[in-house]
């Protein structure tokens, strides 16, 4: 089968959207759709049409047609077989069979084209596959997200507090007849003028910026990330021509955001000469009358040297894990060592770990069915009303040592009933009319924040509101094991490290 093109066009053979996989210039393609509807017999059931080269199979939609344009020698039966499959692609992305509405998703409905048919052949996929292709949803972007958002919240709070520090240093000093500290050449005139924003920004990001990078091995001069420039007024400005073009710019920071703080807190992370990575990723299934269908955690210890010095070190693992992980060093690793000791060494001392890559040195896995290991249960109940359904959802936190960030709980939607009626709600949320889905956002979710619930009014039956879908980050991990110390392996002389722990969400589910 060679596919030629795919359109949709009216029925006098205006092309509204058209997608050519082969080569073909403009006027052709304009030429073979206006001659499209002289060809077809009034009065007569067809579902193709002939000419002297090409063939048009094609199917009606109301005012509209969606036709594939194929060579003579293609096989007809695949031939009506992707146009059925082209046919079910258009009402995802459009509302109404109009012109307009095609119109308007146009490039929406040319990416769905390109995942059908690549250079002429068909793709073997479904209409699920294809939604998931074109959605593009990426984990890391979500984490990414996630951490900044995060970020930026600590730089605020963090900015506010070296604001009131600042405050009440000066009015000491003002008091004891004293220039005020930490404002360098601004003086005490301008000080007692009124303190602006950006001298009070200006004095935090410079107080800061020992604690930000106190490693010795970094350079003594100022961070690039850390610079009032024009870089981050292009972001905002950025962000408002998008608000201005009816963009929606979600965050769940409220208030104005500003660059400032966000530059004051980077980086987060201050990485040592040696360096681990500790994370876990959970697979959770629930049912939605209660029990855990399965639970799979999967940790590592990843760790990168920086300097061939320390490349003959030992790893002091603290583990007060009492739910039954599994554990599993790398083979390279001194496993008698770490059973009796709990430490983290190669089986040849003399030799040194890598420099300058990511060792998993330390792996674990938890597998279970017990429901008390669950981190954070969801109870999803749709009751029927006379109109509709009234959703009662709430949460609560299991493991009082977490603290979980940037949770999202995503309620599938009928579609084509309406935004949903909120009613109480602990936290944000946001309506996707596109995606048919609620998302319940809770910035945090710790020991002071055990449980929440959200009530909403919609129409529909109990099923439509399943699987519930959770993700979430936290900064503490599931299983308590933790890199406490590091020593050389020459003298047990300890050395400087940091540590990153992460931990994700692989797949959380209320089915």
């Amino acid at each position: 089968q060679v596919l030629l093109a795919a359109a949709v066009c009216t029925k006098a053979g205006k092309a509204i959207v058209s997608r050519q996989f082969v080569e073909m210039t403009r006027t052709r393609i304009e030429g073979l759709l206006a001659a499209f509807p002289k060809l077809m017999n009034t009065g007569k059931q067809h579902t193709f049409v002939e000419t002297e080269s090409v063939r048009y199979v094609y199917q009606p939609m109301e005012k509209l047609y969606m036709v594939l344009i194929t060579t003579k020698n293609s096989n007809i039966l695949e031939d009506l077989e992707t146009l059925r499959l082209f046919s079910r692609v258009i009402p995802e992305y459009c509302r109404a069979l109009e012109e307009n509405e095609i119109s308007e998703h146009c490039f929406d409905l040319i990416f769905a084209f390109d995942e059908i048919v690549a250079l002429g052949y068909r793709e073997n996929v479904n209409l699920a596959q294809i939604r998931t292709f074109t959605e593009m949803d990426s984990h890391e972007e979500k984490v990414f997200r996630a951490v900044r958002e995060t970020q930026e919240r600590e730089a605020k709070a963090e900015m506010r507090r070296k604001a009131k520090e600042l405050q009440q240093a000066r009015r000491d000093a003002e008091r004891q007849g004293k220039k005020a500290p930490g404002f360098g050449g601004f003086g005490s005139s301008a000080v007692s003028g009124g303190s602006t924003a950006a001298m009070i920004t200006e004095t935090i990001i410079e107080t800061d910026k020992p604690k930000v990078a106190p490693a010795p091995a970094r350079p003594s001069g100022p961070s690039k990330a850390l610079k009032l420039g024009a870089k981050g007024k292009e972001v905002d400005n950025f962000v408002d021509k998008l608000k201005s073009e009816g963009e929606t710019i979600v965050s769940s920071n409220t208030g104005k955001r500003t660059s400032e703080a966000t530059k004051a807190h980077a980086p987060p992370i201050n990485t040592e000469s040696v360096h681990m990575k500790i994370e876990e990723k959970i697979t959770l299934t629930c049912g939605r009358d209660g029990g855990l269908h399965n639970m799979e955690l999967h940790g590592m210890i990843m760790l990168r040297i920086s300097d061939d010095k320390f490349g003959r070190i030992r790893l002091h693992v603290e583990n007060e894990d009492k739910k039954g992980v599994q554990l599993q060093t790398h083979p390279n690793v001194d496993k008698k060592l770490f059973t009796t000791e709990s430490l983290i060494g190669l089986k040849n001392p003399e030799k040194s770990f890598p420099v300058n890559s990511d060792v998993g040195v330390l792996k674990w896995r938890l597998q279970t069915t017990e429901e008390s290991f669950i981190p954070l249960t969801i109870n999803c109940w749709p009751s029927e009303s006379g109109n509709g359904c009234d959703v009662n959802i709430e949460y609560e936190l299991q493991e009082d040592n977490l603290e979980l960030n940037d949770v999202i709980i995503t309620i599938p939607l009928p579609s084509g009933v309406g935004a949903p009626v909120i009613g109480e709600i602990d936290g944000e949320y946001r309506h996707d009319s596109r995606r048919n889905t609620l998302e319940w956002c809770l910035p945090v979710i710790d020991a002071k924040n055990k449980s929440g619930s959200l009530e909403f009014s919609i129409a529909g039956q109990p099923n439509d509101f399943f699987p519930v879908q959770v993700s979430f980050i936290s900064k503490k991990n599931y299983c308590n094991i933790q890199v406490t110390k590091v020593t050389q392996v020459d003298g047990n002389s300890p050395v400087r490290f940091s540590t990153e722990t992460t931990f994700l969400v692989d797949k959380y589910e209320i089915l």
